[in-house]
């Protein structure tokens, strides 16, 4: 199971650099016709693009909530392994792992590894109280540092709902911007919630002795109890 979480981590950042340092801000190529197209944006909050107040302690307390979970989510991990675990719930909450963790890689080293231009679009932060002379106009712009770090985001898709459906007509189907990281996280917590019944199956059949004893009971009401 390391391996799988391994194998995440490396596809996501090597993604994430490739983008990097062959995109400009913005920038949209295709990649299975205008359905579907890698485009460069960072985010300062959460998966998908969501985002977490403008204050220092914002982004500062969102990380260190990621290397909380990341910590516990990798603890009982270990520990579900350790007590036979089902296979299919072990790669789920490895995926989650995995996600988890690639996004917090970005917030926590690429302000270091990258070189950072406050004036791009997605840096602008307002509210935040630095002001950064961007030419012809002055914008507030975001944090950075260890743990504040912006999370690379590419993976786009462009369908729209078929304009003859009430309410969603026109609209993007997906509108938020996605990576590998988001997709891992998203894919276990589905795997979870789909599949709980079969994960946790052994829970269901502990009860099973105490079900039996009670219809015993009102099967056979003179029966002593040390015998039910």
């Amino acid at each position: 199971m390391g391996a799988l979480v391994a194998l995440i981590l490396l596809i996501d950042q090597l993604v994430k650099v490739y983008i990097k340092t062959h995109f400009f801000p913005g920038e949209t190529r295709p990649v299975f016709g205008n359905w579907f197209v890698l485009e460069y944006i960072e985010n300062q909050g959460m998966a998908f693009g969501t985002t977490f107040g403008n204050k220092m302690w914002h982004k500062l307390a969102l990380s260190l909530f990621r290397v909380v979970a990341i910590f516990a989510i990798g603890y009982y991990w270990f520990k579900q392994a350790k007590e036979g675990a089902k296979r299919e719930f072990l790669i789920a909450i490895g995926l989650i792992l995995a996600g988890a963790t690639g996004n917090l890689i970005d917030s926590m080293c690429y302000d270091f590894m990258f070189p950072y231009n406050p004036c791009d679009g997605f840096n602008y932060l307002k509210g935040s109280g630095i002001y950064t002379n961007c030419g012809f106009f002055t914008v507030e712009t975001r944090h950075t540092g260890f743990l504040l770090g912006n999370v690379v985001d590419m993976f786009k898709f462009q369908a729209n709902w078929p304009e003859w459906l009430p309410l969603l007509g026109g609209k993007e189907v997906f509108p938020a911007i996605w990576n590998v990281a988001d997709a891992s996280i998203s894919t276990g917590v589905i795997m979870v919630f789909i599949r709980q019944r079969a994960y946790f199956k052994g829970s269901e059949k502990s009860n099973k002795p105490f079900f039996s004893k009670i219809q015993l009971r009102k099967r056979n009401p003179d029966l002593p109890k040390n015998e039910q």
